[in-house]
C-alpha cells in the first residue's frame, strides 16, 4: 500500500528501511525522502517504526526465554 503519495513510497519500502536500520523519522527521511512535502504520511511512518520496535522486542524476549531454559 502506498504510504507517501507525494514520493510514491510503499509500506514495504518503509518496512525494508526499518529492517535495514532506520529507527527514526529522520532516518526514513534521509533514506526515502518521506514526509518532506505534505507530511500526511508522517503518522503512518511513525506507526510502522513503532510496530517494528514492538515486534523486535517481542522476538528478543522470546529468544531470551529459550536461551535461559
Amino acid at each position: 500500500m502506498y504510504v507517501c503519495l507525494c514520493k510514491g513510497i510503499t509500506d514495504t519500502q518503509i518496512r525494508d528501511a526499518v529492517t535495514d536500520g532506520a529507527c527514526s523519522m529522520r532516518d526514513l527521511r534521509e533514506r526515502l525522502d518521506v514526509a518532506n512535502q505534505c507530511g500526511k504520511c508522517g503518522r503512518d511512518c511513525k506507526s510502522i517504526i513503532s510496530e517494528y520496535r514492538v515486534a523486535a522486542s517481542a522476538s528478543f524476549i522470546n529468544a531470551g526465554q529459550f536461551a535461559m531454559a
